[in-house]
Order: C-alpha cells, then sequence, then structure tokens
C-alpha cells in the first residue's frame, strides 16, 4: 500500500473527527451557533497551533502510521474546520450545533472506511498512467 496517501487520508481524518468532536461537546455544553462560539474555536485552534510549535514532529519511517507526534501536527486545524461550519450555521440551536458535529465527524469516519476505495482508484491511474 502506498504510505503516503494513506498518511494523508488518516491526517484528512484526524481534522475532521477533531472538528467534529469541537462541535458535539460545544453542543453538549449547550452552546449555540454564534459569533462568540466561532471566536473560541478560533481561539483553541490557534492555543493548538501554538503548542504543536512547540512539539519536536521528527516522523521516522518505522513510526506507526497514527504516531502521536504526527498527529499533534494537524489536530489544530480541526477546531478552525469546526468555527467555519459554526460560521456558516449561525443562529444553530445547541442540538443542531450537536449534529453538524456528529455529521463532520461522520464525513471524518466515511474519509476513513474510504481508504481502500482511495488505493483502488491510485492504483489504476498508476496502470493506466504506465501504458
Amino acid at each position: 500500500m502506498d504510505r503516503g496517501l494513506d498518511e494523508v487520508v488518516m491526517r484528512g481524518t484526524v481534522v475532521l473527527l477533531a472538528g467534529g468532536l469541537c462541535l458535539v461537546a460545544a453542543g453538549t455544553a449547550g452552546v449555540t451557533g454564534s459569533l462568540a462560539l466561532v471566536g473560541a474555536l478560533v481561539l483553541v485552534g490557534v492555543a493548538l497551533y501554538l503548542v504543536s510549535e512547540r512539539v519536536d514532529v521528527v516522523a521516522a519511517t518505522d513510526a506507526p502510521a497514527l504516531d502521536p507526534r504526527v498527529v499533534l501536527m494537524d489536530i489544530w486545524l480541526g477546531p478552525f474546520l469546526a468555527a467555519a461550519v459554526a460560521g456558516f450555521y449561525l443562529g444553530a440551536t445547541a442540538g443542531e450545533v450537536q449534529a453538524l458535529g456528529g455529521l463532520v465527524g461522520l464525513v471524518g469516519m466515511c474519509n476513513y472506511f474510504l481508504r481502500p476505495f482511495y488505493h483502488l482508484l491510485h492504483g489504476l491511474a498508476r496502470r493506466v498512467r504506465a501504458l
């Protein structure tokens, strides 16, 4: 299997799941879709980015696909994605914010489960290019 493709898919999945978790947590806490939620999510994203910049990320070739250092490198994008979704749905109730988080997480899991299909398409494209 192509390790580069797996890494891209896993990184996208981590970002989507982190964004979904932020929205689900906010909705569970009773926070409605507002500019305050968008601002809070942006602040969380900035804080996670600053933390990720302090962590020395050295990806070894024998590291597992979900090395925590690599995950930390991308997880800060999740709150920014959640802020974009919350900004698009301003005025959503707390339940709707929670449901939006569930949908973002569902997209992340669909991305993860479609990895074999991505590999199939990638392999077919390489074979066609080799002709």
